[in-house]
Formats: C-alpha cells, sequence, structure tokens
C-alpha cells in the first residue's frame, strides 16, 4: 500500500512549526546582546523571554476545538500570518517593556497551533503509527536548534539581534502558500492519494473512534477534570520547565563560563539538539513496536533528570564532561514528546481529545515560562547556573514518577500493524 501521507504532511507540518519554534526561541541566542541594548536584568529578561507562554495558552483550548469542528488547515493559516508580523515586530521594539507585549501577542499568535496540528495527524495516522508520525514531526524542536542556532549566531555577529528577529520572523509568511497547497484536513479531501490508502485509513480511523465513544455525550468540563488530563497536565508542566529552563540559558551559561564568540556559541548549543533528534525517533519508533507509551515516557524524563543533575554536579571539576552530560539531558524531555502526546488520541473519545489537549499544552506549557524565570532569578541571586539546572533536573525526576498515574492506551491490534506496514 502506498505511503504517501508519510511524504506530504509530515514534512509541510514539521516545517511549519520549526519556523514557529525558530521565533519562539531564537532569542535565547539575542538574549546576551538584547539584555545589554534594553537595560534588562537576568531577572527581567527571563520574564520577557517566558511571557509568551502567558499569550499562548489562551488559545489552546479553541484551537484544539476548531481544528476538530472546523478547520485544522484553515486555524493554522490564520495564525501563520498572525505570528509572522508578531516575529517581525519583536526585532522593531526599543525598551523592555516593548519587547515583553510584543512576546505575549506572539505568544496568542502561535496558540492553538499544536494542538490544531496534533488533531491533523491524528486525521491521517492510525494508533499504530501515530507516535512515530508525532516523534517525526515534533523532531522539528530540536532540529529548528541545529538548524538556526549556528545561522542565529552568524547574523548576530555580523549584524545584530534586530536583524536576527526580524529576519527569521518574516518566514512564516512565505510558507502559507505551501501549507494552503499542500494540506488537506481529512483523507476523503485529498486528491493525490491513492483508493487504497484512503480506504484504509478511514476504516482504520472510523473503528478506533467508535471503540472510544462514550455510551452517554461527555460534557468537555467533565472530561477536563478526568484524572488522566490533570496528571498530563502536571507532567508537561515539569517537562517544559526543563526543557525551556533549559534551552533558554544554555547559551548564556556557555558565555558565562568562558568569552566564546557568537558563532561558536551557537555551534555548541546545537550539539545537544542533534543528540535530541536521533533519541527521539528511537523511543518513538519502540513505543509503536512495544505498543506501550507510559514506559517510554518516564524513562526519557528520568534520563534527562539524571544527567541533567550529573552535569551541574561536574560542572565545576569537570567541564568538558558537563557538557557531554548537558549533550545526552536535553534529549529526555523531547524524546519523551513522541508517544507521550500518542496518549490522549488514543485514551480519550475524539470529541474532546483535541480540546483536552490544548488544555495539557496549555497550562503544561506555563513550564516554559516559569522554567526560565526561576534559572534567571537563580542565577541572579548565586552567580552561577549550578542550582538553577538542579532544580529543573529534580522537576523532571519527579515528572517521570507521575507518568505511572496514567492510564495504559490501547494499543494497536496485530491486523492494523500489519496493515499499516504494507
Amino acid at each position: 500500500m502506498p505511503q504517501q501521507r508519510w511524504l506530504r504532511i509530515i514534512p509541510v507540518a514539521f516545517i511549519m512549526y520549526t519556523i514557529a519554534f525558530i521565533d519562539r526561541t531564537n532569542i535565547s541566542l539575542a538574549l546576551p546582546s538584547m539584555s545589554r541594548d534594553l537595560h534588562m536584568n537576568p531577572t527581567q529578561a527571563g520574564d520577557a523571554a517566558g511571557i509568551f507562554f502567558w499569550g499562548y495558552l489562551l488559545l489552546q483550548i479553541p484551537g484544539g476545538y476548531l481544528a476538530h469542528r472546523w478547520s485544522a488547515k484553515r486555524f493554522v493559516s490564520i495564525a501563520l500570518v498572525a505570528w509572522g508580523a508578531c516575529a517581525v515586530a519583536c526585532g522593531l521594539v526599543n525598551s523592555a517593556r516593548e519587547f515583553w507585549v510584543m512576546r505575549f501577542l506572539l505568544g496568542i499568535a502561535e496558540g492553538g497551533v499544536w494542538p490544531a496540528t496534533l488533531v491533523l495527524l491524528s486525521h491521517w495516522f492510525p494508533r499504530g503509527e501515530r507516535a512515530r508520525a508525532n516523534a517525526f514531526w515534533m523532531l522539528c524542536l530540536p532540529v529548528a536548534v541545529v538548524l538556526s542556532s549556528p545561522l542565529s549566531g552568524w547574523i548576530l555577529g555580523r549584524w545584530n539581534w534586530r536583524v536576527l528577529l526580524i529576519a527569521e520572523g518574516a518566514l512564516p509568511l512565505v510558507w502559507l502558500l505551501i501549507w494552503l497547497w499542500f494540506i488537506n484536513d481529512q483523507p476523503h479531501q485529498a486528491r493525490w492519494i491513492s483508493a487504497e490508502e484512503r480506504k484504509y485509513l478511514q476504516t482504520s480511523l472510523h473503528r478506533e473512534a467508535a471503540e472510544l465513544e462514550p455510551v452517554k455525550p461527555e460534557p468537555y468540563f467533565r472530561a477536563f477534570m478526568r484524572p488522566q488530563v490533570l496528571v498530563m497536565v502536571c507532567i508537561y508542566f515539569l517537562l517544559n520547565c526543563g526543557s525551556y529552563g533549559y534551552l533558554f540559558w544554555l547559551p548564556s551559561a556557555l558565555e558565562s563560563a568562558k568569552q566564546l564568540s557568537n558563532l561558536l556559541v551557537g555551534v555548541l548549543f546545537a550539539i545537544p539538539y542533534l543528540v535530541t533528534g536521533i533519541a527521539m525517533v528511537l523511543n518513538s519508533q519502540h513505543s509503536d513496536k512495544s505498543r506501550e507509551r507510559r514506559g517510554h515516557v518516564a524513562a526519557a524524563l528520568a534520563w534527562g533528570g539524571v544527567f541533567l543533575l550529573a552535569a551541574v554536579l561536574a560542572g565545576a571539576r569537570a567541564p568538558l564532561l558537563s557538557f557531554i552530560f548537558i549533550c545526552l539531558a536535553g534529549a529526555g524531555p523531547y524524546a519523551a514528546l513522541g508517544p507521550f502526546w500518542a496518549i490522549p488520541t488514543e485514551t480519550l473519545p475524539r470529541a474532546v481529545a483535541g480540546s483536552a489537549m490544548g488544555l495539557v499544552n496549555a497550562i503544561g506549557n506555563l513550564g516554559g515560562y516559569f522554567g526560565p524565570l526561576v534559572v534567571g532569578y537563580l542565577s541572579q541571586r548565586t552567580g552561577n547556573f549550578l542550582s538553577a539546572f538542579g532544580l529543573l533536573s529534580l522537576g523532571l525526576l519527579v515528572s517521570s514518577v507521575l507518568t505511572f498515574l496514567l492510564h495504559p492506551a490501547h494499543g494497536p491490534t496485530r491486523r492494523e500493524d500489519a496493515l499499516g506496514a504494507k
């Protein structure tokens, strides 16, 4: 059976969210020079970096709902225009307050794109393929850092942070045309898909949806209050505290440890995310093969917590060993994402899964605010990053334990695996 959806849906969604993640995180390299130009102390810089996530939460639930009830394709199209305009505006600010406001508006503009894309993928990939589909799409997170960090470092060295934010902020406006041309919401809308692949998808997805539908319609509020959803919120919050606290402040930590050029900091910053990309693929493939989600999420988070703690302990005496541990630690939170985001669509009714994923992503992503803020505060108080990164590692270990409170996801049948492998 042809597998055209892997070559059509995944690459376009991959590049779309790669651009989103670049526009969200490129300030990590720009923060040292921005802080000097805009007169921000580390706490203010951490607050400005993290305020994005307060805006980001506003459209999470509506984004998942509209993707399911209306159109993921159209919702993301509107978001591409909005976040492109806000990302460019971040490079035009003249004060810390203006930067804070534009980061908040950028968060609103990007809000809802994540759950909308997860809903889109759930329309194209059955259970036996979903962790891999999620992981291949979510590879955009480390790949965005690997590809953009050396380039961003070069732009910073050649020009300045304003050129960096404006140039990379214009990318979503370019990608909008590709998104509109290539993406369809459902298999039955796509002219490019083969009849055999369309029939397989419609049969498999309809059967899976029927298995999860409750006997009686369930109110949205009650669905949101399910222990399964609340535990996922806690896990994702701690995961994002660790990953974003690590991401936003690692370049500053590298720069403070030794005076390095912007280009070299960019190259060193990319190395942990190259390791991360490999871990994401391997963990998601094994999760689909073994039909298990919880253990793969827990193991990845524990991995990140242990190695980040080891990096902190080795930092003063063995800087090279500490950097190796940091490279390994970054793989943990990201490797957990593929199987983690397969859980809602495999354990919740389709009518509420999109909105529930929006809730998990909305509140969980507040970790992207508190993580950088706590790191900035502790580094200002202590004069180094050891205690801050140590606290992040503890959060990852706690989230690993919480994973075992989740219900096991229903695994795909062997017949589904056979069909999907043809």
